[in-house]
Formats: C-alpha cells, sequence, structure tokens
C-alpha cells in the first residue's frame, strides 16, 4: 500500500473509531459539515492522527483543511518531506 494509501486508511480508521454514527467516508467528506465534528472534536482527532503518524501539523495547515481530501493530501506532503 502507498503511503497515501496508509494515510488514508489511518484517517477513516481514526474517524469510524471516534464517530457517534456511522458515515460513508470519502475524501469529499467534508469534517465539518458531514461528520458534524467541532473545533475542539477537529483538533483531537488532528491530534490522534499526528500521533499515528509522528508527525505534527502546522495550525496554518490546519485551518486549511476542509475535507478528509484536504486532510490527506496535508499529511501526505508533510510524510515525504519528513
Amino acid at each position: 500500500m502507498s503511503d497515501s494509501g496508509t494515510i488514508r486508511e489511518i484517517i477513516f480508521d481514526t474517524l469510524r473509531g471516534s464517530l457517534k454514527r456511522p458515515v460513508e467516508l470519502s475524501e469529499q467528506t467534508h469534517i465539518v459539515d458531514d461528520l458534524g465534528l467541532d473545533s475542539v472534536a477537529v483538533m483531537d482527532f488532528v491530534m490522534e492522527i499526528e500521533d499515528r503518524l509522528d508527525l505534527s501539523v502546522p495550525l496554518d495547515k490546519i485551518a486549511e483543511i476542509e475535507t478528509l481530501g484536504d486532510l490527506l493530501r496535508v499529511l501526505s506532503d508533510l510524510k515525504a518531506h519528513v
């Protein structure tokens, strides 16, 4: 599995474990609108992924993330430059 595929699975697995209801996940899934996460839940979710990938996402990058695809691109880029 590619790094991007691995990161995608980590994102989706982390969400499935924390969401209270089943949701169809895709790269077009909007983190706030579709998943109903508030800012604290988003930060918790991102921190869990950071721990699993041993990465740190800069706050300015987090502000740019709206969809799971955006998150995947940011994490893949950060992982490629580690």
